[in-house]
Protein backbone atom coordinates (compact mmCIF):
# COMPACT_ATOMS: atom_id res chain seq x y z
CA UNK A 1 0.00 0.00 0.00
CA UNK A 2 1.40 3.38 -1.03
CA UNK A 3 0.71 6.29 1.31
CA UNK A 4 0.00 9.61 -0.34
CA UNK A 5 1.94 12.67 0.73
CA UNK A 6 0.08 15.44 2.50
CA UNK A 7 0.41 17.56 -0.64
CA UNK A 8 -1.17 14.87 -2.83
CA UNK A 9 -4.00 14.43 -0.34
CA UNK A 10 -4.55 18.20 -0.29
CA UNK A 11 -4.60 18.34 -4.09
CA UNK A 12 -7.20 15.54 -4.24
CA UNK A 13 -9.39 17.26 -1.63
CA UNK A 14 -9.16 20.55 -3.50
CA UNK A 15 -10.10 18.81 -6.76
CA UNK A 16 -13.14 17.29 -5.05
CA UNK A 17 -14.13 20.72 -3.70
CA UNK A 18 -13.79 22.26 -7.16
CA UNK A 19 -15.88 19.49 -8.74
CA UNK A 20 -18.68 20.02 -6.23
CA UNK A 21 -18.54 23.80 -6.58
CA UNK A 22 -18.91 23.35 -10.34
CA UNK A 23 -22.10 21.35 -9.87
CA UNK A 24 -20.93 17.76 -9.61
CA UNK A 25 -22.31 17.06 -6.12
CA UNK A 26 -24.56 14.27 -7.37
CA UNK A 27 -24.75 12.26 -10.54
CA UNK A 28 -26.45 9.13 -11.80
CA UNK A 29 -24.87 6.05 -13.37
CA UNK A 30 -26.94 3.04 -14.48
CA UNK A 31 -29.97 4.25 -12.49
CA UNK A 32 -27.85 4.60 -9.34
CA UNK A 33 -27.47 8.00 -7.74
CA UNK A 34 -23.98 8.82 -6.44
CA UNK A 35 -23.40 11.66 -3.98
CA UNK A 36 -19.93 12.99 -3.27
CA UNK A 37 -18.79 14.15 0.15
CA UNK A 38 -20.36 17.36 1.37
CA UNK A 39 -18.43 20.61 1.21
CA UNK A 40 -18.25 21.08 4.98
CA UNK A 41 -16.41 17.76 5.34
CA UNK A 42 -14.06 18.59 2.48
CA UNK A 43 -13.35 22.11 3.78
CA UNK A 44 -12.57 20.64 7.20
CA UNK A 45 -10.20 18.07 5.68
CA UNK A 46 -8.57 20.79 3.58
CA UNK A 47 -7.90 22.86 6.71
CA UNK A 48 -6.50 19.84 8.54
CA UNK A 49 -4.14 19.03 5.70
CA UNK A 50 -2.97 22.64 5.39
CA UNK A 51 -2.31 22.72 9.13
CA UNK A 52 -0.40 19.42 8.99
CA UNK A 53 1.74 20.70 6.11
CA UNK A 54 2.38 23.99 7.92
CA UNK A 55 3.30 22.18 11.14
CA UNK A 56 5.64 19.83 9.31
CA UNK A 57 7.30 22.73 7.50
CA UNK A 58 7.45 24.96 10.58
CA UNK A 59 5.01 27.52 9.15
CA UNK A 60 2.44 29.56 11.04
CA UNK A 61 -0.69 27.44 11.67
CA UNK A 62 -2.96 30.52 11.77
CA UNK A 63 -2.19 31.31 8.16
CA UNK A 64 -2.56 27.67 7.16
CA UNK A 65 -6.06 27.52 8.62
CA UNK A 66 -7.17 30.74 6.96
CA UNK A 67 -5.85 29.70 3.58
CA UNK A 68 -3.23 32.43 3.40
CA UNK A 69 -0.08 30.35 3.15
Amino acid sequence: MVLETLEVQLERVQQAIAAIELGAQEYEINNRRVTKADLATLYSRESSLKAAIAERDGSNLFFANTGRI
